[in-house]
């Protein structure tokens, strides 16, 4: 056994981090003290006591994950508006494994922000990964009787609170060509036709974006004032181009090509039913037109 266990199994550790975290630059971070540890191990001759180097680096990184949340709770207790995840530009193919990519969405990464630490970790390394109970127990330092309680918890949770229909590529295609092509237009009344009557609007702009709501917008009408409101008071025509974002179609946003957001959508009954707009600039570093390398399951 050697490094390259590591190197082996470097997507997979990243996207296991990533759904921890929420954030592509903390899953690096991970990744690198992960990596220091598994190169002291590598060095150890007892090393080759390991037998399953994969389960003991997702160990590895579950942990420091684990640990990295528990350090940046205060940091998102006082973030200024919405927080929303980094998001991440993902290729077509991340949507043909449905699991990962319903995980991945913007929707469910939102719901995990409301589980607890473990609860994440459970849940994220069970449904997602379908990792053994008992490799899990390992990892997060629980016995296995409270795992599967946990699993459960976790479960029922996330079930009770993500979008319950799951809409086909071709839907998702013709309903967001029709929302970029009425907000690019600019026709607000097409977009209002596009937007469910209770559609809800989430913007994160770290409190370091003009125009970027700092609460929740609910309602097609209040968000097309808003929109309305903003160009108005800014003189910005932003642009919307398709893009795929965290194992889905999306959407960037760029003002003369400078990119200035990324949105995701949810879509029930041919409408668009939650919008996600992550305009923050110190979560748009990474995505410099880079995808991101995530594992399948």
């Amino acid at each position: 056994m050697s490094e390259d266990a590591f190197v082996t199994h470097r997507n997979l550790l990243f996207t296991v981090a990533y759904e921890m975290l929420g954030s592509a630059t903390d899953a690096e971070d991970v990744l690198q003290e992960s990596w220091l540890r598994w190169a002291d191990v590598s060095a150890d001759a007892s090393h080759e006591a390991i037998r399953d180097p994969r389960a003991y680096l997702v160990r590895i990184v579950t942990r420091q994950s684990l640990n990295h949340l528990r350090t940046v709770s205060r940091r998102r207790e006082e973030y200024v508006g919405e927080w929303l995840p980094e998001p991440l530009l993902t290729s077509p193919d991340v949507a043909d494994d449905v699991v990962l990519a319903e995980s991945l969405s913007m929707a469910t990464m939102t719901v995990l922000e409301t589980l607890g630490p473990t609860e994440r970790a459970v849940f994220v390394l069970r449904e997602v990964f379908d990792v053994p109970y008992e490799e899990i127990a390992s990892a997060v330092g629980k016995s296995l009787p409270a795992v599967r309680q946990i699993a459960h918890r976790a479960k029922e949770h996330v079930a009770a609170r993500r979008p319950r229909v799951r809409v086909e590529r071709d839907e998702q295609e013709e309903v967001l060509a029709r929302f970029l092509d009425a907000f690019n237009s600019g026709d607000l009344q097409r977009l209002m036709d596009v937007l469910a009557p209770d559609v809800v609007a989430i913007a994160d702009g770290g409190g370091q974006v003009r125009g970027a709501a700092r609460r929740p917008i609910v309602g097609a009408e209040k968000i097309v004032a808003y929109l309305r409101g903003s160009i108005e008071k800014y003189g910005v025509k932003p642009h919307l181009t398709l893009a795929w974002v965290n194992g889905a179609l999306g959407a960037q946003l760029d003002v003369d090509g400078e990119l200035l957001g990324v949105v995701s959508v949810t879509i029930e009954g041919g409408r668009v039913t939650r919008i996600y707009s992550v305009a923050n600039p110190q979560k748009l570093v990474g995505l410099d037109g880079q995808t991101a390398h995530l594992a399948s399951r």
